[in-house]
């Protein structure tokens, strides 16, 4: 792994805030099921977010792709030879796979780079079967909806959604036309692929409630060999989740993630039988379950995840014995197995930066160059609110006291939560006097099924009502300058934000919000397909169906009520958040004169680039700066 060569700051001059965004990161390694020597993880040391193929046996690492706008979706076959990549323009989340080999000497151009220039990042083997061709040549470009490899070198099962054909699956062969064995108009992926290569299960939503999947396994005809759905008889629609097939010859059983008993746990469901087998972990642990195979299959790697912390677990099938698996308080972002019993996994704290851990004791990939600076711990703050009691996450600047200026930085998604995690953007915040807040509103995750399900109909509102219930903590405490609010937020966070200034208009005295909806009309027909399955499910319908709630929930309602400056980035080519919408409510705040500015940059929802976002963190700081005062 290389460091970039750009001009940067000088390390000794450069603020504490910054290097917390340039200090490189790893992502949690993936690493080849038939050889497991060989890793697949994502970093930033040359300043913009790649991938990077690692061979344990050597010791070696190399750069795999090299794009301005860089990448981050990828997947190393079973087998190890081959990296799967996802080829989108600039951030637009639309496009195809490609691949290359795992090893750069095995690359059909010759120059040792895995088929890519990388001076300049672009392909130099379109249209040939050498590294970065398209991986499933036959398929036209589309958002994904899920890959899996088969261990035979040549089959995958390939995942599409596009605006014409809704979800569509392929069975793609090297050397064959794809076939199609899945489509519907409704969202739906690929979930996994079986050992043997001969089962398809398939997370989808034919019955139209994007936010609760069934599930359905297939073979590599088409036919069904067995369905499960939770979405039907009961009081309430509950959702299902693939976690994985066995990885054992023969094996038939799927790990399944469940609600059935109001959160998610996960159970053994064996495909081919119909046998379910109940694991009753929630009756030992509190909060949300997820889980993956040990790789031989006789026991689960259990993530607890729980009051915005997680822990880890191992549970062994035949006992049906649990244990703990050693980790430091705070979040682990990424676990996974590894074949001599360790358990590797991603952690960290609001205090402390990304590590990858063993549980042999060592740091398993630690890159070069500066460390991220620590910052200061959460605390954690429950408040009584219309819904039940609301959970935030608060860090004050190192001793200072109320009141003060306060950031209200709300997270997206909405199913999403904020946790006990390192976060560079608040951090910043807190370097320059601020005390963060963050709220975990209803429609989070991690709060039981009843909470997240919350968010129906009255969109925004809801989360809206329980960020001001924090509020009122927050200044009844003296914690908070009731004249120095400022609510921010990217994506759903940064919709709630624009919302908050238009309903709450006496409440913030500044607005700063990331890829945000603001005009939830446009923004529905301008969407990905899979996002407006979520919009109807959430509110009930299309815009022309239920036209009184697109209405009320919409920034652009309410625009005209806005009275705090107000400060908007947006990413040119975002497929989650376009940016028509977004003009549209540009346009009516500078109609009246508004107190606004907009930063518009070429990208989709965000940046990869680490430079791009120091900018936009810089130009936040410097408008609440230029507004608030120091």
């Amino acid at each position: 792994m290389t460091e970039s060569n750009e001009a940067i700051p000088h390390e000794g001059t450069m603020p504490e805030w910054e290097k917390r965004f340039r200090a490189p990161r790893v992502s949690l390694p993936d690493w080849a099921e038939d050889a497991p020597h060989r890793s697949l993880f994502v970093s930033n040391a040359t300043g913009t977010y790649e991938l990077y193929a690692w061979d344990r046996e050597t010791g070696a690492q190399r750069q795999v792709t090299d794009r301005p706008n860089g990448t981050t979706d990828g997947v190393l076959s079973p087998d190890g030879e081959w990296i799967w990549w996802f080829d989108d323009k600039d951030g637009d989340e639309f496009g195809i796979w490609r691949r290359q080999p795992f090893t750069a000497d095995a690359d059909a151009d010759g120059d040792g780079d895995g088929g890519t220039d990388t001076d300049t990042g672009t392909d130099t083997s379109e249209g040939s079967a050498g590294p970065d061709a398209p991986a499933a040549p036959g398929l036209d470009p589309s958002y994904p909806a899920g890959l899996a490899l088969g261990r035979d070198g040549r089959t995958a099962i390939v995942g599409r959604s596009t605006d014409e054909d809704g979800s569509t699956i392929y069975v793609s062969r090297t050397g064959e036309d794809p076939v199609e064995v899945y489509r519907h108009r409704e969202s739906a992926g690929v979930g996994d692929l079986s050992h043997d290569g001969t089962l398809i299960a398939v997370e989808h939503t034919e019955h139209g409630d994007a936010m609760h999947s069934a599930l359905r396994v297939l073979r590599l005809d088409g036919s069904t060999v067995s369905e499960l759905d939770d979405t039907k008889g009961g009081t309430a629609e509950l959702g299902l989740e693939v976690l994985g097939f066995a990885p054992v010859a023969g094996d038939t059983r799927l790990l399944v993630g469940h609600q059935r008993r109001g959160r998610w746990e996960p159970m053994v469901w064996d495909v081919l039988s119909g046998e379910e087998t109940d694991l009753e972990l929630a009756s030992r642990l509190d909060g949300d379950l997820s889980a993956e195979w040990y790789p031989d299959g006789s026991a689960l790697l259990v993530v607890n995840s729980f009051e915005a912390r997680s822990e880890l677990w191992r549970f062994d099938l035949a006992a049906r014995r649990l244990e703990r698996v050693p980790t430091p308080k705070g979040s682990v972002s990424g676990a996974t197995a590894r074949p001599d019993g360790s358990v590797e996994y991603l952690w960290s704290s609001s205090a402390e930066a990304p590590v990858v851990r063993s549980t042999s004791g060592e740091v398993v990939l630690d890159p070069p160059g500066m460390k991220a600076p620590r910052s200061v711990p959460v605390e954690d703050v429950w408040v009584t609110g219309p819904g039940g009691r609301i959970h935030a996450l608060v860090q004050r600047p190192a001793g200072a006291s109320g009141p003060l200026p306060t950031v209200f930085d709300i997270h997206g998604g909405p199913t999403w939560h904020d946790s006990d995690s390192f976060a560079a953007g608040p951090a910043a915040w807190v370097d320059h006097g601020y005390m963060v807040i963050r709220v975990n509103y209803r429609g989070s995750t991690g709060y039981g099924r009843e909470w997240t399900d919350a968010l129906k109909h009255r969109v925004g509102l809801i989360e809206l009502e329980d960020i001001a219930a924090v509020r009122e903590w927050a200044v009844s405490s003296g914690s908070a300058d009731p004249d120095r609010l400022i609510l921010t937020g990217g994506s759903w966070g940064g919709y709630l934000t624009l919302l908050g200034l238009g309903t709450q208009p006496d409440a913030w005295a500044l607005g700063i919000a990331a890829v945000p909806v603001a005009d939830y009309v446009t923004a529905y027909h301008d969407e990905m397909e899979a996002l407006k399955a979520m919009d109807r499910t959430l509110l009930g319908g299309t815009p022309e169906e239920v036209p009184e709630r697109f209405e009320a929930s919409s920034p652009l309602t309410y625009v005209d009520a806005v009275k705090a400056p107000v400060y908007i980035s947006a990413g040119v080519n975002d497929p989650r958040c376009p940016i028509r919408q977004v003009e549209n409510y540009v346009a009516r705040l500078a109609a009246r004169d508004a107190d606004h500015e907009v930063y518009r940059y070429d990208a989709g929802h965000g940046s990869l680039v680490v430079d791009e976002r120091i900018k936009q963190v810089r130009l936040e700081l410097d408008f609440a700066e230029r507004h608030l005062g120091g």
